[in-house]
Order: structure tokens, then sequence, then C-alpha cells
């Protein structure tokens, strides 16, 4: 199955504070619980203000997309950690101002027919290992009887592959399937048992101090269901966001047909993917940075307040039919340097834990959460909160905007440098202050009514007073 995952989420509700919005998000994807713990007062020190972690339930399986295969809701236990370790590491990043988020599963329960045949959850196996270790299942409980099944057959719609993936009936009543003759994943009916005991998961989480939630596969849930599941005393004080992956904004049809649906029937965040469209374009060889001088104002950015701002989520890398988005290695950091740099959305950080056996680019994302000019990207992130933005220029090659009086960003994609005149009585300054760049520390004055800003090539510069 895990090259067929789809995972989504959902987002925030309008009463968290823009402060609290901005915050830079750290996906520690795949990370165990304890390592998140063992790292948390570096993840602090290095400008993070949230933390995202892979579900938090029953799962079996090393694989990455196992998380995505639940069990039983009812118990936190899974090769990540159990509900002690999460206990223990929301503890640790509470204690150093950190927020923790979960991802969480409720459009589908495990795909287990290739042992079994009964749609029976946790099923037998597992009810008989809750048995024999009653003791340590205790520990690990959230809610609930785990003498008994979760779900049964009638908790569940009939079985069938979606093979129409612009029809949202066929995408939110099917399954979700791989080839080969794969049965799916099967795809749970919200009728009144599903959704009180998906609610009651999600209020144990809270009680627990979580305080975000991330839908997994919100693409593939009716509206229905998400009205029934998040309601005010599930999304009260929460930030909660979903994906939906589209290939653009206004006139895409997945942007149409998915997305736009999903912003005005909730008051949920979601994934930027038409803003991270527009990226993509504006770094594309025959594109133009100017492509993102407003993309808001074309339908090609959501609201800043319900926008999750991103340069890579987990599925880009992990599933084959959406590497073709991986960036250049060079860009992807101006983009970062972009959607760190410039005012609206919450920020996203990718940064992965997978074993050797399925990391397909040896590393890549592996350390981003502790470069060095991540961290200097996060210093000024966290620095211009509440200025605000203005774009001076931008052409095919290059970017340049200020935020307030403190702070002008400028990125040049292009292979040789480039200077900006900007003309300082438009616009406001501290003039004979020296503005040093957080990446290179470069030094810009503004002395006269003419500044030229020099941008050497492929490369940004994000300099502050």
């Amino acid at each position: 199955m895990k090259n067929i995952i789809r995972l989504c989420a959902a987002s925030a509700i309008l009463t968290v504070s823009h402060a609290s919005y901005a915050d830079a998000i750290l996906h520690a994807f795949n990370w165990k619980y304890t390592d998140v713990t063992a790292n948390a007062n570096q993840i602090a020190a290095n400008g993070f203000k949230k933390v995202l972690i892979s579900p938090a339930m029953k799962s079996s399986g090393s694989q990455w997309w196992a998380r995505y295969q639940p069990q039983d809701l009812r118990v936190i236990d899974s090769p990540l950690g159990n509900k002690q370790d999460l206990v223990t590491m929301i503890n640790a990043l509470n204690s150093v101002g950190v927020d923790v988020y979960a991802d969480v599963v409720l459009n589908h329960m495990a795909n287990e027919s290739w042992k079994r045949s009964d749609l029976n959850y946790p099923g037998s196996e597992v009810l008989n290992d809750y048995q024999s270790r009653s003791a340590y299942y205790q520990g690990q409980t959230l809610f609930g009887n785990l003498q008994e099944n979760l779900f049964s057959e009638n908790d569940f719609h009939p079985a069938g592959c979606i093979t129409n993936w612009n029809d949202p009936g066929h995408v939110q009543y099917w399954r979700l399937c791989g080839g080969q003759g794969d049965t799916g994943l099967p795809d749970l009916d919200p009728n009144q048992w599903v959704v009180s005991q998906q609610k009651s998961y999600l209020n144990a989480l809270k009680s627990m101090g979580i305080k975000g939630f991330r839908i997994d596969a919100v693409k593939h849930m009716s509206q229905y269901q998400i009205d029934q599941v998040f309601t005010p005393d599930i999304t009260a004080g929460m930030h909660i966001f979903g994906e939906v992956i589209t290939s653009g904004g206004q006139g895409d049809s997945g942007y149409e047909a998915f997305l736009a649906p999903y912003l005005n029937n909730t008051d949920h965040a979601a994934y930027d993917f038409p803003l991270f469209a527009s990226i993509r374009a504006a770094f594309s060889f025959s594109g133009g940075l100017n492509q993102l001088h407003n993309p808001q104002a074309y339908g090609q950015a959501l609201q800043d307040s319900r926008a999750i701002t991103f340069t890579i989520t987990h599925d880009i890398p992990t599933n084959d039919g959406f590497r073709y988005q991986i960036m250049d290695p060079t860009d992807e950091q101006l983009a970062y340097a972009y959607i760190l740099g410039k005012d609206g959305g919450t920020p996203l950080v990718y940064s992965d834990d997978l074993p050797d056996s399925e990391d397909k680019d040896s590393g890549r994302w592996a350390n981003v959460w502790q470069d060095p000019n991540m961290i200097n990207m996060l210093a000024f992130h966290n620095a211009m909160q509440g200025q605000s933005m203005t774009v001076m220029a931008s052409d095919q090659c290059t970017l340049l905007f200020k935020r307030g009086k403190q702070g002008v960003v400028g990125i040049n994609k292009c292979g040789e440098s480039k200077s900006v005149t900007v003309d300082t009585y438009q616009h406001e300054f501290n003039w004979y202050t020296p503005y040093q760049d957080v990446l290179s520390g470069d030094i810009t004055t503004v002395s006269s009514r003419y500044h030229q800003f020099a941008l050497p090539a492929r490369s940004a510069r994000m300099w502050k007073l």
C-alpha cells in the first residue's frame, strides 16, 4: 500500500491568534517519540514553536506507511512509541514552549486482507495480545473496553476501489487501493458509533495536551463526516489543518472539486498547494519570481490565516507518483527563504527519519531541522512577526520585499548576480542603521534616496536590523 497513501489534514480554527498560527512547525516525520523528547531543547533553541508528530494509535509494521493504517484508536502503541512515550514527549516540549500537533487518521482502518477476511478491528489476534499483556496495555489505553472490538463490518462502506479521482463521491465513499488485486483500506462509514469513537479519540489526545490536528486523507472524507467529527468541542482552541493535493489554485480542477469546498464548508486551514504550485512554477526554467509578487490576488495562494506553507511534504519524496514535485536543492533553500521571510501562513518544515530501505534520497531531509541556514531563517521569521510585508520589486530572476522597517528579503534564482535599486522615499527604512543578512553576514545600509540591494547568483538575503 505504500505508494497509494494520500495523507491529508485539517486546519486552524480562526480563534487561534495571528502570532500563534504564524509560528513555524517542525514536521518530525516518522521520528520516534523518544527521539523528539531527546531533542526537545534543541528544537526550541532552533526556533520551532510547534512539532507535528506521526499518528499516535495502535499500528504495526516497520514501514512509514504502516503508521497510516490504524488497528485501534483506543490504544497508543506502535514502533514510534506508546502512550507513556507520548506523554513524556508532550511534557518535554511544553517545558520549552513548544506545542505538539498530532497527525490523525479517521478515514479508514488497516488493510489486513492478506491475513483475515473479517472487518473486526482490532481483531482477535490483537485482542488476545491485549489480554495476555493486560498490565502493559492498561497503561497505553486512551478510552474504551479493550476486551471488545472497536469496529465491525457494519461500520464500513461497501468494498470497492476508487477509479475516478475527479469524482468527489467516488473519492469519498470508495477505498484507496494499490495495484495487483489489492482490496484497499477499509473505508469507515460515519455512523453514530464510528463518530462517537473518533471523537473520544480526539478528545483523549486533547486532554493529553495535543494542540493541533492534521487530518489525514481529508480529501477522502465526506463533508458530513467532517462536520460530525469536528464539532466545536473538538475544535475549540485547536489548530486544525488538512492536506488536499491540487495542481494549483482557482481554475485547477482539483482545487475546485476538493480544496475549495473543504475551505468553504469548514474553518480549518489547509496545506497551501496553490502557493506551492506557484513556487514551483516561479523557480522553473521558464518561470519567473514575479509569479510570487502577489499570488493570493489571483487565487493562487490561500488566505494567510488558513495557509500551511511548505516547500515539500512527506508524500512527495516517499510516493513515486509525487516525486516529480521535488525541487532542486538550491531552489528549495531559496523557496524556504521565501515562505519563512514573507508574511502570512504557517510554515511547515519537513525533516524525516526514514530507514535506509525506505529513504530514496540518502538522508537529504533528515537534518533539515538543525541545518544552520534553516536556523537562521527561522530566527528571521520569528523576529519579523507582526511586521507588514511590502513587495518592492520582482522580475524573472529576482524578488525583493520588506517587512515593516525591520527586515528586507531578496531572492535571486538566476545564475548571475543581480542588483535591485529601490526608491527609499517610497518605502520606509531605518536610515544609517546597518541591516545584516542572517544567512551570509552581508551588511547593507540605506543612506540615500536610491539604494541598491546586491543579490549574488542563486542566493537569498534576509537582512534585518
